[in-house]
């Protein structure tokens, strides 16, 4: 290894210690990570004392991370490199229904519900009424798919954000399964526009850029179905007054949809009567089919 590099050669004096990678994808990723990285340093002079600013930066985030709560996914988001990575992989503008971020609020320890099911975890708010269905790009209902969903609650909460409240047990969130029809649904509170957790590294981001933290109304849906390419993504209120200025990017023109009110009264689509006002939701997913 040569010494006594410079500005300029000690980029390729670091890249060389990785051509002897065995994984051919490994060593081109570091490679070009150090290139970048490297290129950057030099293009804004970075200073001792602001790389020093940069490191302490990303220790404090990973201090913040808890088993509840992943700032590094929220930085991945807040600096749009969350979805930059799908809009790569998933550009949209087919049949098939777009897919967004995940965002850090799923979790595997969610509750299997039948369809028609009270998901709410009895958290208090307006009633929402959620009518899904999943096709294949042919028009064909997809039984027996796995439909994962989760949302916040009429306050901008998630379950895991307020786990004294529920003593530890979930709310909003469930695994439903389609019927023959590829129909699935549920009942549970409509959610509300949120800010994403502000008040840790991150947060200093967005204060420094003058940013807005708020997310707009949303639901997620993680589907998986045998034979498809699984699908993550969420639908947004139109009405939203976040929807065009979302913290993280996530909203696609097609994910849009309609949270349509009804006054107290009411027959709800599952028949039963809601003596208070109520909301419902309906879409359609549509599941690429995975390439033999």
């Amino acid at each position: 290894m040569p010494i006594d590099p410079t500005a300029t050669s000690i980029t390729e004096v670091v890249q060389k210690t990785f051509e002897g990678a065995e994984d051919e994808r490994v060593k081109e990723l570091f490679i070009r990570l150090v290139q970048h990285l490297h290129d950057f340093t030099r293009e804004v002079r970075l200073t001792g004392e602001e790389w020093f600013k940069a490191v302490d930066f990303l220790e404090r985030v990973g201090k913040t991370c808890t088993p509840t709560r992943q700032e590094y996914v929220l930085l991945s988001d807040i600096l749009g490199v969350s979805v930059l990575v799908d809009l790569i992989h998933r550009p949209g503008g087919g049949s098939v229904t777009d897919s967004t971020l995940l965002g850090p609020f799923y979790v595997e320890g969610r509750p299997k519900a039948e369809n028609g099911s009270d998901i709410s975890g009895e958290v208090t708010g307006t009633p929402m009424f959620f009518n899904g269905r999943v096709l294949d790009s042919d028009g064909i209902p997809v039984a027996g798919a796995r439909v994962d969903t989760w949302h916040s609650d009429g306050e901008g909460s998630y379950d895991v954000q307020m786990q004294d409240r529920l003593h530890g047990e979930p709310a909003m969130r469930a695994l439903l399964t389609t019927d023959h029809d590829g129909r699935f649904w549920f009942r549970s509170v409509s959610p509300r526009y949120y800010p994403v957790p502000d008040d840790g590294p991150c947060g200093e981001i967005l204060r420094a850029a003058n940013r807005s933290p708020m997310r707009p109304e949303h639901l997620h849906f993680w589907l998986h179905a045998e034979g498809f390419e699984p699908l993550i993504t969420m639908l947004v209120r139109g009405d939203d007054p976040y929807v065009e200025r979302d913290a993280v990017f996530g909203v696609r023109r097609s994910l849009v949809v309609d949270f349509v009110r009804h006054p107290a009264g009411e027959t709800a689509p599952d028949g039963t009567r809601v003596d208070e006002p109520f909301q419902t939701v309906e879409r359609t997913f549509v599941l690429a089919r995975k390439e033999r």
